[in-house]
């Protein structure tokens, strides 16, 4: 093994850790609660508000050809998760698998990543989150002060930073608490209750969709595919292309699973069925969905924040209670998500700490609940900082440009690993290779390509400033070039 900046940890060091029933996680999960827990970190907001612009402003009825698009390029990254998460049932995730297959540094950066898709995500969620929830409030005659509900710093390119005269988003702090503090006190606790959350949520899905389809009216869907207007991007071929490209942000969160690996039961044979599984009832899901919505109201009318409630308007008067429904389900789905975002982050900073590259306070478990309390503490408290002071929805770009750049790693990862090290006894192979990794890499490497140049500084300057800690601290106390 290489001791140098590309180190590796051996898969059989790996196991063996991850076998320590007494000082590591609790395994309480089974496969419906991992198919649970990655319906609940994926049906969110791209759901229930990206969808209507998507289809007035890039691909009318067509938007259903995006998500199968969006779903098989992911489905090519389930599964290369799938066997990675079988072969190394470890709760790094996508760090682990890079520290297996390319060395500590590589690791290092796809922990960086994993932050940007876990960390700004869940932060991003909450402030969504609490827009709903005041919106909510409102309806029942309670009005909260902008004061305490909208972030105190705002940004627009002309101004830059500039104090928007809130103290604090308050709503975002308190459920980001909330969450932090039932992930704290046990996996089974915070799985159960994402399970009751991905239930409601769901539930009101398919009554939205069972309302809703004898409403549908075949002009809404004519044409299907609305004629290009002359720019790239607006309508015909381009703009579903470029809206797969959109939609499939609204597919983050099915590799959440993979951090849940060290606390399943039988992780060889329930990782791939948690994660194929909850990719699979989502992308059915919203391929109706959107076939409904686009029925029902014409695309040009669902450019708004709530296109659902454009739909649910356009049923009648005699479906007005819907509406009430429609939100608290909006807010189950933006709960679950942050739950799930969450859990996975504290999981990446518990596995970076056991292998040196954080300090060893991350790595420690509860006694009693046996969770990383120490690392959903820290977890939490920056979730709570970035979500009540900034305005981290600028940020939601950077969270999906992370989350590429770890599908594309993970790919890559198990092509190297087929031929580095083909004997290896593989518990879910990932079929017709080489052909799926290497289109999950190519379509995930297209998608950032298509990034604006921005986002990509942001990534570069985010990584650079995560690459000094690991020079300062990571790579004097990592256990792998020790030993």
């Amino acid at each position: 093994m290489k001791k140098g900046l590309f180190a590796k940890k051996s898969i059989g060091a790996l196991l063996k850790e991850a076998s320590d029933s007494k000082h590591g996680l609790k395994r309480a999960l089974g496969p419906l609660n991992l198919t649970a827990i990655g319906i609940g970190a994926i049906i969110g907001a791209g759901l229930f508000v990206i969808t209507g612009g998507v289809a007035a402003t890039m691909t009318g009825p067509a938007i259903i050809v995006s998500f199968i698009i969006a779903g098989i390029i992911c489905s090519f990254v389930a599964l290369c998760y799938a066997e990675f998460a079988s072969l190394i049932p470890i709760a790094g995730s996508a760090y682990t698998y890079a520290y297996v297959t390319m060395g500590e540094l590589f690791a290092w950066i796809m922990g960086l990543a994993l932050t940007l898709e876990y960390l700004f995500s869940y932060s991003t969620v909450a402030v969504g989150w609490s827009g709903y929830f005041v919106s909510l409030m409102r309806d029942f005659g309670v009005v909260l002060p902008e004061c305490l509900s909208k972030a105190p710093l705002i940004y627009t390119p002309e101004a830059g930073w500039v104090w928007s005269k809130a103290f604090i988003n308050l709503p975002a702090v308190l459920i980001v608490a909330i969450i932090g503090g039932l992930v704290s006190r046990g996996v089974q606790m915070a799985a159960f209750l994402n399970d009751i959350l991905v239930y409601v949520k769901v539930g009101v899905i398919l009554l939205f969709i069972g309302c809703g389809i004898a409403y549908i009216s075949s002009d809404n869907l004519v044409p299907f595919i609305p004629q290009n207007t002359g720019i790239f991007g607006e309508f015909g071929w381009s703009g579903i292309l470029q809206g797969a490209g959109v939609v499939i942000f609204a597919f983050l969160g099915f590799d959440a699973v993979s951090t849940m690996a060290q606390e399943a039961k039988n992780p060889q044979r329930d990782m791939p069925i948690g994660m194929l599984g909850s990719l699979t009832i989502c992308t059915i899901l919203y391929i109706i969905f959107g076939l409904v919505l686009t029925g029902i109201v014409s695309y040009n009318l669902l450019n708004v924040p709530d296109p659902i409630a454009v739909a649910v308007d356009a049923l009648g008067p005699s479906f007005t209670w819907l509406r009430f429904v429609v939100n608290i389900a909006i807010l189950c789905g933006l709960t679950s998500v942050i739950l799930v975002m969450l859990m996975g982050q504290s999981r990446i900073f518990y596995t970076m700490s056991h292998d040196g590259l954080l300090p060893r306070q991350f790595g420690k478990t509860h006694e009693k609940y046996r969770t990383p309390y120490f690392s959903t503490l820290v977890v939490m408290l920056m979730g709570m900082a970035l979500a009540g002071f900034f305005p981290v929805a600028i940020l939601g770009r950077l969270t999906s440009m992370g989350a590429l750049f770890v599908f594309g790693m993970v790919c890559f990862g198990v092509l190297i690993l087929r031929f580095t090290q083909p004997t290896l006894h593989r518990p879910f192979k990932t079929p017709w290779m080489p052909w799926i990794p290497l289109l999950g890499t190519l379509s995930c490497l297209m998608l950032m390509i298509m990034m604006p140049a921005v986002i990509w500084l942001q990534l570069i300057v985010f990584m650079g400033l995560g690459c000094l800690i690991y020079f300062l601290y990571g790579r004097k106390h990592s256990k792998v070039r020790q030993s």
